[in-house]
């Protein structure tokens, strides 16, 4: 009713459940949806990656999955393999398009070497996670890959939620904005929780001037940046699912997204080129 017709799942979240809820929504509206679906870590081998799909293909209750994603690169395996096995399922009709998430820009020159397609890859990009500005937006504008970007309001922290470190649940405390002494924290790195919340107050000052949500702008930014095909966001109620269109509905000015650029510039250079939120020694091929 909105607009919203994409919708990205996978094997790992809740074991299924997720795939079950997304095929039970869609029943007798397929036809109106994209769904973009994963291939769990350690799925590798030719078999177990057509299982997951067919699996997959029976919780969402359709005959074809419209992208089919790498959740995670695996350096055990030769892409060549992964590929091979995924060009199968093209072949047999059960999924569309190819492709990968969290891959860095080495991973992705070796995946196109190897003769991989990418349709997509799916990146954490916020407005506080601006490390695959570095190398990966520029090779997927050189290459025509669309980036599917996840945790555009950086897990609730873009909403103006939380105005000090010290409010944000362990739970959600856990990216290398936090310190790495917080309880959930894996990275053992200092953090940067002051930059982060200064720039935070910042980016509210601005959503204020222009009388919008915070969230509402930290999700316009993303999608208005270059090589950006989509934005992944969850609701956890129809109210804001309603917000979160509101991106769509109110596009930022040339001079807004300056202003948001320069506000969020240190921020950026502490993070630094590493992707990954969680882990100081990332996950991510560098």
């Amino acid at each position: 009713d909105h607009g919203i017709t994409s919708f990205d799942t996978a094997p790992m979240y809740g074991n299924g459940v997720s795939e079950r809820i997304v095929g039970k929504a869609l029943k007798g509206k397929r036809d109106q949806a994209f769904i973009a679906d994963k291939i769990s870590p350690g799925v590798s081998t030719e078999d177990a990656i057509r299982q997951s799909c067919d699996a997959s293909l029976q919780l969402l209750q359709t005959d074809v999955i419209d992208l089919m994603q790498v959740h995670w690169p695996d350096h055990n395996v030769p892409f060549e393999d992964t590929i091979a096995s995924l060009q199968g399922l093209r072949d047999a009709g059960k999924i569309r398009h190819i492709g990968v998430c969290n891959f860095s820009a080495i991973d992705t020159r070796n995946w196109l070497e190897a003769g991989g397609p990418v349709f997509s890859n799916q990146l954490p990009y916020s407005l506080i996670a601006r490390a695959i500005e570095f190398e990966i937006i520029p090779q997927c504008l050189e290459s025509g890959i669309g980036i599917l970007a996840y945790c555009p309001i950086m897990q609730g922290l873009l909403t103006g939620k939380f105005k000090t470190a010290a409010e944000v649940p362990d739970g959600r405390a856990r990216t290398r904005h936090f310190s790495g002494e917080r309880a959930l924290a894996r990275h053992g790195g200092p953090g940067c929780e002051a930059e982060t919340f200064a720039t935070i107050a910042k980016i509210g000052e601005i959503a204020e001037s222009l009388s919008l949500p915070m969230a509402t702008v930290a999700l316009a930014w993303v999608i208005q940046q270059p090589a950006i095909a989509s934005t992944i966001i969850g609701a956890r109620n129809p109210n804001q699912v309603i917000e979160n269109t509101g991106a769509l509905r109110n596009p930022l000015s040339e001079d807004t997204i300056a202003q948001l650029n320069e506000a969020t510039e240190e921020v950026k250079s502490i993070l630094g080129p590493n992707p990954d939120l969680w882990a100081a020694e990332s996950r991510y091929a560098l």
